[in-house]
């Protein structure tokens, strides 16, 4: 069975947001890292809604990471949102909850 995984894009303030859907894997992880590297090219700020994400592995915590460790060579900010169940639990499990700035909302996420 292939994982899908879908995101759009869409501005608001100084941030780009996605809104992200399916599961982050190996196969679906090299798109979602090319686009939000090239984001941070346009904003100070991108904004990622995890709310619908309901699986990432090890490749998509690879992914995250570079683009986090990308955001903080260029000095702009990437934050994630809206992280619940398994993909919170990969993310508490490895300890990267301290490494990403994640709130609870998109809400908090433009006013951080």
């Amino acid at each position: 069975m292939e994982r899908q995984l879908r995101f759009s894009t869409r501005s608001e303030r100084d941030a780009v947001i996605f809104d992200v859907v399916g599961e982050i894997d190996l196969g679906t992880s090299p798109a979602l890292r090319q686009a939000l590297l090239g984001s941070l090219k346009e904003a100070q700020r991108v904004a990622v809604s995890m709310t619908a994400v309901k699986y990432i592995d090890s490749s998509g915590i690879a992914s995250l990471l570079e683009v986090l460790q990308e955001g903080r060579r260029s000095k702009k900010r990437v934050i994630l949102f809206g992280v619940t169940g398994a993909v919170l639990q990969v993310l508490q499990l490895t300890r990267l909850t301290g490494v990403f700035e994640i709130c609870e909302t998109e809400l908090q996420a433009l006013d951080a």
